[in-house]
């Protein structure tokens, strides 16, 4: 009976290599693009902000209102549609405009209201470009989509990498440790092995969060988490500025931090203003939403990140994980060497599939001969 039941997996394993290898080699381009541009990625907000400053200033929210007033007042027809935190040096915000052309612009601030850069939202920097290409290969829905089914493809093919290179009983020493010994081949087979195991758990649960996030509103239509939405607020006169409406929001919540609001519309007289609370899984981003009444100031509704439902808690929870955020600097680190542990063993195993269609070629051609 044991030798059957361990005879069944012995067979199994050349199945799960040649579907292995045959996944790898399909879709290893978009991997490696996914690898190099989730390490550039790694700390590129605050690499960003420092191309533009290192300076800090404390945030001075009637310092920033007065800025959107200044970037809009020259635009009869230009208004401030939201603005959010940059997500890295302290006291960074970007602020998104519409200008009198109908053209959407970005205005990057500090904390005093400080405009370091201005332009169309369209001109991309060389790290927002790899944003784009690692969030939807700059091709819309089509490429969101691609990127989806290929980071299925690639939780599938860590199982099934795992399945090949599970060691026996005893074995895991040896696994785990490099071997120099024997030809090209066994060399590069030994180091693909024990550098996959090196990092399996980590590198599936970066991959499993961010491949969910493609699927996220799907999610939460299958597990009923809906977006806070209230009913429309007639506008009563001019309101309440941006200053006063984020100081309700974090007031509403205690010892929290601004992050970022959209703007009152002619239809709804309302704040969506997020907030980062104590506590919360995001560090750059906040969980928290406080709707703020435009016209008097006063908050609608506080809705705690802490207090989120189980399933609320799980979708919020994808993009912090992959970011590695939640766990501060030691998690981002660890996420940006899953990157470097994913482009090498495609390197790895790319040269593991030249150097065996090399060697069946000269098996061949002297298999002829003989």
């Amino acid at each position: 009976m044991s030798s059957n039941a361990s005879a069944a997996p012995r067979a199994i394993r050349p199945v799960v290599l040649k579907i292995h290898r045959w996944l790898s080699i399909g879709a290893a381009a978009f991997w490696m693009m996914q690898a190099i541009t989730g390490v550039l990625l790694s700390f590129h907000f605050e690499i960003e902000d420092a191309l533009l400053s290192t300076e800090h200033r404390q945030t001075e929210l009637d310092s920033i209102e007065q800025r959107m007033v200044t970037l809009t007042s020259a635009e009869p027809n230009g208004q401030v549609n939201w603005i959010w935190t940059t997500a890295g040096l302290p006291d960074r915000y970007v602020i998104n405009y519409t200008d009198n052309g109908g053209v959407e612009r970005m205005a990057r601030v500090n904390g005093d209201g400080i405009v370091q850069r201005d332009r169309a939202a369209s001109d991309h920097s060389f790290l927002s470009l790899m944003r784009e290409l690692h969030l939807n290969l700059l091709s819309g829905n089509t490429g969101y989509w691609l990127l989806a089914g290929t980071g299925v493809l690639l939780i599938t093919n860590i199982f099934l990498g795992l399945i090949a290179a599970w060691p026996r009983r005893g074995s895991w020493r040896r696994a785990l440790t490099p071997s120099n010994n024997g030809g090209t081949e066994q060399r590069v087979l030994s180091w693909h092995r024990a550098v996959g195991l090196w990092a399996i758990i980590p590198a599936l649960i970066v991959v499993l969060s961010g491949t969910l996030i493609f699927f996220e509103h799907k999610i939460e239509d299958a597990i009923g988490v809906k977006e806070v939405h209230l009913a429309a607020n007639p506008p009563e006169g001019p309101g309440v500025g941006f200053a006063i409406a984020a100081r309700a929001a974090v007031q509403a919540i205690p010892n929290s931090e601004f992050v970022g609001t959209t703007m009152p519309s002619g239809e709804d007289a309302s704040y969506y203003a997020w907030v980062r609370a104590p506590g919360e899984l995001f560090r750059a981003y906040g969980a928290s939403l406080v709707i703020v009444d435009a016209n008097d100031g006063s908050v609608r509704g506080a809705y705690p990140g802490t207090d989120l439902s189980s399933a609320d808690t799980l979708i919020r929870s994808l993009y912090p994980i992959h970011t590695g955020e939640f766990a501060g600097l030691p998690g981002r680190i660890i996420v940006m060497g899953v990157g470097i542990w994913l482009a090498t063993m495609i390197i790895l195993g790319v040269i593991l599939w030249f150097k065996r269609r090399k060697r069946k070629r000269i098996d061949a051609q002297s298999s002829v001969s003989t």
